[in-house]
């Protein structure tokens, strides 16, 4: 019995270590990054000029380094500097900029920056004259034969009038002073996926060579940084060269991470909840970069260079590249992997290493939010189902268990009777486990098998717009965040704000009462050490999971719940007594003054 306990006090210690990690360390990391990024953009803010990456492509080289100097703009006048094509989808609201046919002016209709659905909707991409300066570009690197090539200060002329939407394309010309004629035909589909479908001609008497490029720019990082669960900066699936994630802060201390050459694949840069990716045509191969700029104004960017296409006199070439700038949304992405052939593109959600059981608790949480329109009634139903997938094990286990205390008398008279023997206490109690069929690791594995359903859920909570701003019950109206509620201002009802750190809200509460009775389903352990943890985790934790979000600890709470009534039955059928009530009894009871 006594190892058993000490196998107990191992897995709630680990526990205990992975949550203390989340908040002794994480969230103060995140405190701390959070403010130095203010204080950086808030600098960069105050500069009076700034590189916007709008250098022309010089002697083959792709554009990234600062040529030109220009004030910070607000929105508003940036947006107002240049011609631009209206984009007008059931998700997307815009404009592409006619000067490099530059995708900068993207919103997405369906998100908004808060919960209350009359804030504004976000906003992904903006001019790079702007403080949140982000764009994608698609261009080509020439040389001496081809003249001037579309790059970031081109012009390019729309053929006809009328705006982008889902069922009506643009398209845009440039003729070179050589006379080669680029036709640009850009299209989108009803969700983030835009299709740039290039034609080039070459009228000339010379073949001339021009390798595609693309890139994606952004001058600022998440204004929340990223935590250890979650991978924000840049990410691609680079052909055979396999899945990278580069985090901003390798190219701020190396300047530029390069993978290598690459045939198929896609990158670009992603956030918690939103993207962008470039996706080059498949079969022609291309270098890769993740680089920060340092030059004039910091900035990040994604670009890759394909190897040099060449057209014959008096013959054409087409160049498809797809752009994406929009929301993660589980299926939209899953749709574009299998409908545009883009190799491993659902990893743009960062399913994490254990990608085979985080993904499909997803789907089936979402098949159930589905029926019945919440998704914190999606996530007990969940833990109902993975409980009765388990129901066979834990049963036994629950079993076990009880078997356990059945055989306390016996195990008793064994330590009676080998005193300070421990090696032939140990051989005994080996023996009495073997007679009686019993397994004295049992009771560690209804935790064990928690802990994975636990992270697997964090994950989907953390990581999947599906869950952003999407409400439960009463006060609870995002089940990302923590519950917003604190029992040091009685919920609300006294007029002031408290720390973070002691924001327990009502769901951690009754978490922590629930974890509370689980544990007292069973004696408290005689043993000093392993009586104070006993006492005093439910606390710990009530603590600790006050700061993950409010759709976790509703899922403890609802767990514990679950099984507490589970181990009840089990016990009852086994005829073994339940502790719960003895233990509440002799936890409150009025202890007996010590004689003198």
């Amino acid at each position: 019995m006594e190892k058993n306990r000490n196998y107990f006090v191992a897995i709630a210690l680990s526990v205990l270590i992975l949550v203390a990690w989340q908040f002794l360390y994480v969230n103060p990391k995140l405190e701390k990054d959070r403010a130095a990024l203010e204080a950086q953009q808030a600098a960069q803010t105050q500069q009076t000029t700034a590189a916007d990456g709008t250098a022309t492509t010089v002697n083959g080289t792709l554009p990234g380094g600062a040529a030109t100097t220009t004030t910070m703009e607000t929105r508003e006048a940036a947006l107002a500097r240049s011609a631009r094509i209206e984009i007008d989808t059931p998700s997307l609201s815009g404009s592409i900029n006619l000067t490099g046919a530059r995708f900068d002016d993207l919103r997405l209709k369906e998100f908004h920056e808060t919960v209350d659905k009359t804030s504004p909707i976000i906003t992904l991409l903006s001019p790079a004259e702007t403080e949140h300066g982000y764009f994608a570009e698609i261009g080509y690197v020439g040389g001496d034969a081809t003249g001037t090539v579309p790059g970031p200060q081109t012009v390019w002329t729309q053929t006809g009038t009328g705006k982008l939407t889902q069922t009506s394309p643009v398209t845009l010309t440039f003729t070179n002073e050589k006379g080669i004629v680029f036709v640009r035909t850009i299209s989108v589909d009803e969700h983030y996926m835009f299709t740039v479908a290039d034609s080039i001609e070459n009228p000339t008497d010379t073949a001339v060579a021009l390798s595609p490029y693309g890139r994606a720019t952004r001058f600022f990082k998440p204004k929340d940084p990223s935590v250890y669960v979650l991978h924000e900066g840049f990410i691609g699936v680079l052909g055979d060269l396999g899945l990278h994630e580069v985090k901003y802060s390798a190219t701020e201390e190396d300047t530029t991470v390069a993978p290598g050459k690459a045939t198929g694949g896609w990158l670009g840069i992603t956030d918690k909840y939103w993207a962008t990716a470039l996706v080059p045509p498949q079969a022609t191969p291309y270098e890769t970069r993740f680089s920060y700029f340092t030059d004039g104004r910091p900035r990040y960017q994604a670009d890759y260079r394909q190897d040099a296409i060449t057209i014959a006199p008096g013959q054409k070439a087409d160049v498809k590249n797809l752009f994406f700038g929009g929301a993660k949304e589980v299926p939209v992405i899953d749709q574009y992997k299998t409908s545009y052939a883009i190799p491993q593109f659902d990893l743009m959600i960062d399913w994490g290493w254990f990608w085979f059981f985080t993904k499909p608790m997803f789907q089936l949480m979402d098949f159930i939010y589905r029926y019945f329109g919440n998704f914190g009634v999606a996530i007990l139903i969940t833990t109902i189902i993975v409980k009765a997938l388990f129901f066979p094990l834990a049963n036994k286990q629950y079993a076990s268990m009880a078997n356990m205390k059945k055989m306390q008398p016996k195990m008793e008279e064994l330590k009676a009777k080998h005193g300070d023997d421990r090696m032939a206490l140990q051989q005994a109690m080996m023996q009495l486990y073997k007679e009686e069929k019993i397994n004295p690791l049992a009771g560690c594995w209804p935790i064990l098998l928690q802990i994975p359903v636990f992270f697997a859920l964090y994950k989907v909570i953390y990581v999947t717009i599906e869950m952003r701003h999407a409400p439960f019950f009463g006060w609870i109206h995002d089940l990302s965040a923590p519950d917003p509620t604190s029992l040091f201002n009685l919920f609300g009802l006294l007029p002031y704000d408290v720390p973070h750190f002691l924001m327990i809200g009502v769901w951690p509460l009754i978490m922590g009462v629930t974890m509370f009775l689980q544990m007292r389903m069973n004696p408290t352990p005689p043993d000093p050490t392993q009586a104070m943890i006993f006492t005093w985790m439910p606390l710990i934790f009530t603590f600790m999971l006050a700061t993950f979000p409010a759709g976790l600890v509703i899922y403890w709470a609802w767990n514990n719940t679950l099984s507490i009534i589970q181990q009840a039955i089990i016990m009852k059928r086994q005829g073994v007594k339940i502790e719960l009530f003895d233990n509440l009894k002799g936890l409150f009871a009025k202890k007996p003054k010590p004689s003198s």
